[in-house]
């Protein structure tokens, strides 16, 4: 897919207010976002009145925003932090942290008063999403799905509310259910195929899902319907995933070009060092890093991203204080196991416990959220605790259509690790024929080999981990040095069987018979005297070749 020259997108214009029957919007719901049921797939009223906006940062997600007038005249005036949010969304950019807070306490007052407000009310839903993504707070999802129902309640999304169908799309991927995400997103899109809001939350789930194909489409036709920054940034993780690295690099300098908001300059930044750690650039990646967090210090997940690539450069304490940064201010349980992995990798095993501990706790804190991290906690007892839970755990994903790339490594790699090689070597090829560069990947595939003794592979699956990022894990990255030095060398001149065969030895000729002739006669000929030679007719062969016997041949099949 070609990267062409971006236009900016068109200004839009916020939708009115539409009536409601009020409700209280902080009621947590038991269910999960998924208990809502989709719509009929029949329905047939287009989503024309809705104006979409998106309060995702990265994920674009859909918000149709209402004006408020300040009742104030005069020229134009500085922007606050609700219109730059709102300016933000509506471009399809992420908004910094405090701007989101902005707009989302600026919502809360606006359907307290007008309580009736669909399309307010799914912006506030969506924006409770985002925060609930960014913060690592997993409660404000019951939150974004009590007032994204209500949004529905008010105004149906047959009659127009499609901005609230996105949000729960949205909803559904932060919680990790991409199946029902999916069936959100098309809903939209069968109704009004033109509207760009819907595009990132379905590229998500396609992805969430393993669907590589129809992820490239939905890229595709964003970038088609909507120009800029979010459409070169989602190109580059399209170009990522597919392993088109110089593709990937060249179009996320362009999208970190061109951005000029501070939230979106620092996603742009964060992709750039994200992909120089992925080349094994470790020096390179902090100072992408550290560029985002200038920009914008609530930009959370780079201090994660630099306490990653300090380690490879053995700047131990430096990436240990970043990751304990990281921790408090976005507890994610992928964190804690990457710090604990650390720890142990120091002999600090007592540390290491705590934050395994601590990882176990996240987990079970989102799924009383209704959100599955079922990947990461697989991941953990895969190589730390109990690898047939892990198999179920990761099983349980492959059930419900969760096949990435990266369940797909796991669950190889988990296979592998409760005794089952030969099965998980089928996933664990499946992870690396993505095209994806991923270090670890290589390294289980290269190991998962090894143990079935397939060494040629094996030996190219390690090299490939370590040439791809040598430091891509402080557990992991000696042990697939240790086990490529073990296997040792190829031989000198590649497999013998790759040499052709020496040809047959040629026939002794049979010695000549002297015959006493009579005067008056010619001794016989060569050809007359020698008995045809012609093969029997179970061994001749179609075309006047002969055929080899069962014997012979299946013995070449095997050499």
């Amino acid at each position: 897919m070609d990267v062409m020259p971006q236009q900016d997108p068109e200004s839009r214009q916020p939708p009115e207010p539409c009536p409601q029957d009020p409700q209280d919007p902080y009621v947590m719901p038991a269910e999960g976002a998924t208990a809502v049921p989709p719509p009929p797939p029949t329905l047939r009223t287009t989503l024309r009145r809705a104006a979409f906006g998106a309060v995702a940062a990265g994920v674009l997600l859909a918000g149709a925003l209402v004006a408020v007038e300040d009742g104030e005249g005069g020229g134009p005036k500085e922007p606050g932090p609700v219109e730059r949010a709102e300016a933000a969304t509506t471009a399809g950019s992420p908004a910094s942290l405090s701007d989101l807070t902005a707009l989302i306490g600026d919502r809360q007052k606006w359907v307290e008063a007008h309580p009736e407000d669909a399309p307010s009310l799914a912006t506030l839903g969506t924006a409770y999403v985002e925060w609930a993504r960014r913060s690592a707070d997993a409660t404000y999802y019951a939150r974004a799905e009590e007032t994204l129902k209500r949004s529905l309640e008010a105004r149906p999304g047959e009659r127009g509310n499609g901005e609230a169908w996105v949000g729960l799309a949205a909803l559904a991927n932060a919680r990790h259910d991409f199946l029902a995400a999916k069936r959100w997103g098309e809903t939209v899109r069968k109704q009004q195929p033109k509207t760009w809001s819907v595009y990132p939350v379905l590229i998500d789930a396609y992805t969430g899902l393993g669907d590589q194909k129809a992820a490239t489409a939905a890229t595709e036709r964003f970038g088609e319907l909507r120009k800029g920054v979010p459409a070169l940034a989602r190109t580059a993780e399209l170009y990522r995933g597919q392993g088109w690295r110089e593709d990937a690099l060249a179009t996320a300098r362009e999208a970190a070009d061109r951005a000029t908001q501070p939230a979106e300059k620092a996603d742009a930044l964060h992709r750039l060092g994200e992909l120089a750690w992925e080349r094994g650039e470790p020096e390179e990646a902090v100072a992408q890093f550290d560029a985002a967090l200038r920009t914008d210090a609530g930009h959370h997940t780079s201090l994660a991203g630099r306490a990653r690539a300090l380690v490879a450069l053995e700047r131990t304490d430096e990436a240990l204080s970043a990751y304990q940064s990281a921790l408090e201010k976005l507890p994610r349980p992928e964190y804690a196991l990457e710090l604990g992995e650390l720890y142990e990798s120091l002999g600090l095993d007592g540390d290491a416990r705590t934050q395994y501990t601590a990882l176990r706790e996240m987990v079970a804190g989102a799924e009383k959220a209704g959100v599955d991290e079922s990947l990461v906690l697989a991941r953990f007892e895969a190589d730390h605790g109990d690898p047939d839970t892990a198999v179920e755990l990761l099983r349980g994903q492959w059930a419900k259509q969760h096949r990435s790339a990266a369940v797909a490594d796991a669950l190889g790699w988990a296979l592998h690790r409760a005794g089952e090689s030969e099965e998980g070597l089928e996933y664990a090829r499946r992870a690396a024929d993505t095209g994806v560069r991923n270090a670890s990947y290589a390294y289980h595939l290269g190991v998962i080999q090894r143990e079935l003794e397939d060494y040629g592979p094996a030996r190219r699956s390690l090299e490939q981990a370590v040439r791809t990022n040598p430091a891509f894990s402080p557990l992991a990255a000696p042990l697939a040095e240790e086990a490529l030095e073990a296997l040792g060398e190829p031989p000198a001149g590649g497999p013998g069987d790759m040499q052709p065969p020496p040809p047959p030895p040629a026939p002794e000729p049979e010695p000549e018979t002297k015959r006493e002739t009579k005067p008056g006669t010619s001794a016989p000929s060569a050809s007359a005297a020698a008995p045809s030679k012609s093969p029997a007719p179970s061994e001749a062969a179609p075309g006047g070749k002969t055929a080899e016997k069962p014997e012979a041949a299946g013995a070449s099949k095997s050499a």
